[in-house]
């Protein structure tokens, strides 16, 4: 089908948004802010929706009148009591093509898996795991962290490191020179400084010092080591529950790794693998090389009508000219 297609990733930290023509060429991609309702609010997934979506329109100079299709892939987007409301926000756009909404785990899914089936596992700031099968049945987690025992993100993983912190610094865990890292990260003078500026909140140490423990872990401190090993037994953890929700135990499929934290290589990525297989033997890991917001072209694609396997190849590639 002729036309052009909009896919959008909403993310909790950044948001993307690509516009292609039927052949999967690249033709405009934008970038914003977090856009997850939970972080910033409707009100706040409106704005960025309308930002990057005007801004990729705006560099390929084509009218949302053109748009055949448009898929979109929400972070916060997780209960179907949500869906009404999510629609209200994409409705603000004004688009006259069919469009549909998901979960952001699901494009990273559709993106990555050849056949558009297998399980993605999110390890970004947070953590998530949604997954669907041939037939197009879903299965997951709730996406909600810490309050329903889901770990593994990035944000998770630094509260662990700075947990074992505090163990070490009152003589309940060993040394580990993540607390020299943190030190020298919040500029504290001592151990007490650290831990007594985080439980007073002078200090905001974000998710983005998950790169803090991979480093200190690289030079062999072995609490930084275990803390990543955890993380990624957590995360096979999220993706083996949904493999049991959808009876793929004995099959071949692929597991998607999305998001920076699998940036990290082997240290978090072997205990992942070796978790997962215990369960599913045949399960393939792939890490997604290209951006979550192709999965989400290639379900606006989908709701045109289009056969989203004939184009795949053509949008991985041309997306590699773009970033």
């Amino acid at each position: 089908m002729k036309g052009y297609y909009l896919g959008v990733d909403i993310g909790s930290t950044n948001s993307h948004a690509l516009i292609t023509d039927q052949r999967g060429n690249i033709l405009g991609f934008s970038q914003g802010g977090p856009g997850n309702h939970e972080v910033v609010g409707y009100q706040g997934l409106e704005s960025v929706l309308s930002d990057i979506t005007h801004q990729a329109l705006k560099i390929t100079d084509i009218q949302k009148g053109q748009l055949s299709g448009a898929g979109f892939g929400i972070s916060g987007y997780d209960w179907p009591t949500e869906r009404e409301r999510t629609l209200q926000a994409v409705e603000t756009l004004g688009l006259q093509a069919p469009l549909e909404i998901v979960n952001d785990a699901l494009i990273g899914l559709i993106a990555g898996a050849k056949f558009g089936w297998g399980v993605a596992v999110v390890g970004g700031t947070g953590e998530n795991c949604w997954g669907r099968d041939q037939q197009g049945r879903i299965g997951r987690v709730t996406g909600c962290g810490y309050a329903m025992g889901e770990y593994g993100g990035a944000y998770s993983l630094v509260i662990k490191a700075i947990q074992a912190v505090a163990a070490s610094w009152s003589k309940r865990g060993p040394d580990t020179d993540l607390t020299q890292a943190f030190l020298d990260m919040t500029k504290s003078e001592s151990p007490t400084q650290l831990l007594e500026g985080l439980v007073l909140e002078r200090y905001a140490i974000t998710a983005e010092a998950s790169k803090l423990v991979f480093q200190v872990a690289a030079k062999g401190d072995k609490v930084a080591v275990q803390i990543i090993n955890w993380a990624g037994v957590e995360l096979a953890s999220l993706a083996n529950g949904v493999i049991r929700q959808l009876s793929f135990e004995d099959l071949s499929f692929e597991v998607i790794m999305v998001g920076r934290l699998f940036d990290g290589g082997q240290l978090l990525i072997e205990p992942f693998r070796t978790t997962i297989h215990t369960l599913a033997p045949k399960a393939q890991l792939v890490r997604l090389d290209t951006p979550p917001a192709v999965g989400a072209v290639m379900l606006g694609m989908e709701q045109a009508g289009m056969n989203i396997n004939s184009v795949r190849q053509n949008l991985i590639d041309s997306m590699k000219s773009v970033i």
